[in-house]
């Protein structure tokens, strides 16, 4: 990524400011920016508070949120009836409590067998349809094409999780080959996606808990590993960034992470890993986009305690390696004083000015 930096960061913006786009390239490649850059979400009720708060539907806009999202972070669903949606490979989801994603219903592979499953299309216009319409919006954004439930995640919510975690002992050849075709799905989609201009895949899978791997490293490096090195080596063979999204405690793996083809690290949870020092200690080597606490800071703290840990985080981010954003989208329990307290700070940096 050298050699496109070295010719691009001189594009500015029509105030002179090196463009968003741009700002998040140097981020991602360790080298200090203008600013620390930031793309945070937030889960529906969140951001019904900040459309009342700003008087406005697009929040991204409102906030000048530095990523486009392509593709999509859940995937792609269909409405049965009240609260009940049905995504593209058949998984039934109750939002009656979360309305983002919901919890699944029911277990569309009740045997350790793809025998009589057939995958949806992996390249469908909906997935594709909106990307020269939503980079044309947000065109000095940073791109970044996503695919959820990208590889486990999928495993589990198609299996059911208790009988995937039982497949890894009893049923190991099912395993390989339920994930084998997830990820080949997923490239024929990365494939596709590379066909436009963008900058990232981003790839979310959860693998963690607060204090480890679901699955434990053994099956980790076992199953999951080799199908993420063919799907990341996609990304990188095209000279793009890799990103993930994987909650929970998995520093533990960032080495073989970073030897896979990572790029930037998502969410990045202060409560279960010591940020600060992994900022330091990867620098150079992986980029870290969350930080701010979810769980205990937004939601319980004041807006001085808000503010601290936000200026703590963009101290520590103007060398580079760093994205702000919450450890995860801002849940509905955060009060939009809170909310708009890390983002007044974010908007205050000196190098920062709206395009």
């Amino acid at each position: 990524m050298t050699g496109w930096l070295s010719a691009n960061v001189k594009k500015t913006s029509k105030e002179g400011m090196v463009q968003k786009r741009e700002v998040v390239r140097l981020a991602i490649a360790g080298r200090a920016a203008p600013y620390v850059p930031w793309h945070c979400t937030f889960t529906v009720p969140a951001v019904e508070k900040l459309r009342r708060l700003y008087g406005v539907d697009d929040v991204d806009a409102a906030i000048d949120n530095h990523f486009v999202k392509l593709g999509s972070d859940i995937g792609f669903f269909t409405e049965l009836d009240h609260d009940r949606f049905c995504d593209y490979f058949g998984v039934v989801w109750d939002r009656t409590v979360d309305k983002d994603i919901g919890v699944v219903e029911g277990c569309v592979l009740p045997e350790p067998t793809l025998k009589n499953y057939t995958f949806p299309d992996p390249a469908p216009g909906l997935i594709f349809d909106e990307i020269d319409s939503r980079i044309a919006r947000y065109p000095d954004c940073f791109r970044v094409f996503k695919i959820g439930f990208s590889l486990y995640e999928r495993a589990w919510t198609l299996r059911g999780m208790e009988n995937l975690m039982m497949d890894f002992i009893s049923n190991p050849a099912f395993v390989h080959e339920l994930l084998g075709a997830i990820a080949d799905y997923n490239i024929v989609q990365v494939r596709r996606a590379l066909q436009y201009d963008i900058d990232a895949v981003y790839f979310g899978d959860d693998w963690g808990q607060q204090r480890g791997l679901q699955m434990g490293p053994k099956l980790w490096h076992e199953f999951i590993a080799p199908q993420l090195k063919r799907m990341y080596g996609e990304v990188k063979r095209a000279g793009k960034f890799v990103m993930i999204h994987s909650c929970g405690k998995v520093d533990e793996l960032f080495d073989d992470l970073i030897g896979l083809g990572l790029d930037c690290f998502n969410p990045f949870q202060p409560e279960v890993m010591d940020t600060f020092a992994l900022m330091k200690k990867y620098h150079g080597r992986l980029a870290f986009h969350g930080g701010l606490s979810t769980q205990v800071t937004l939601p319980n703290g004041t807006v001085d305690e808000v503010r601290a840990e936000t200026a703590k985080l963009i101290a520590a981010g103007l060398q580079g390696g760093y994205i702000f954003s919450p450890a995860h989208g801002v849940q509905r329990d955060v009060p939009v004083e809170n909310m708009s307290a890390f983002i007044e700070l974010l908007q205050a940096q000196p190098g920062y000015c709206r395009a």
